[in-house]
C-alpha cells in the first residue's frame, strides 16, 4: 500500500518499522482484537493500531532489559509524534510520520 502511494522508500522503512512496533505491542498485550489504519493526507502519513487491550505493564521479570522495552522509544524517534489514548474498547496508538508523497 505504501509503495502504491509513492511514499519513498526511506519513508516507507521508516513507517513499516512503526507499524512492525506498534502492532507487536498488541499482539502481546492487546487480547483478542487489533486493528491497523493508514492514513496518508497532505504528506503525513497517519498510522493507527487499536486493540482490545487495557493500559500497558511494564514490569517484565522474566526478560532481561535488553531485550524488551526498545519499542516505544523506536518509534518516538522515527515519528514526528505519538498519542496514546485508553478508549472504552481498549488503547489505541497514533503515529505520524511526515512523508514527501
Amino acid at each position: 500500500m505504501l509503495q502504491s502511494w509513492s511514499v519513498p522508500e526511506r519513508e516507507r522503512d521508516s513507517a513499516v518499522l512503526i507499524i512492525d512496533e506498534l502492532t507487536a505491542n498488541a499482539a502481546q498485550y492487546g487480547r483478542e482484537r487489533m486493528t491497523l489504519l493508514l492514513v496518508l493526507e497532505d504528506c503525513m502519513l497517519l498510522i493507527v493500531v487499536s486493540d482490545s487491550g487495557t493500559a500497558v505493564e511494564h514490569s517484565h521479570p522474566h526478560i532481561a532489559p535488553d531485550e524488551h522495552g526498545r519499542g516505544t522509544g523506536i518509534v518516538s524517534c522515527l515519528a514526528q509524534s505519538t498519542e496514546i489514548c485508553q478508549t472504552r474498547g481498549g488503547r489505541e496508538v497514533r503515529a505520524r510520520l511526515r512523508c514527501s508523497a
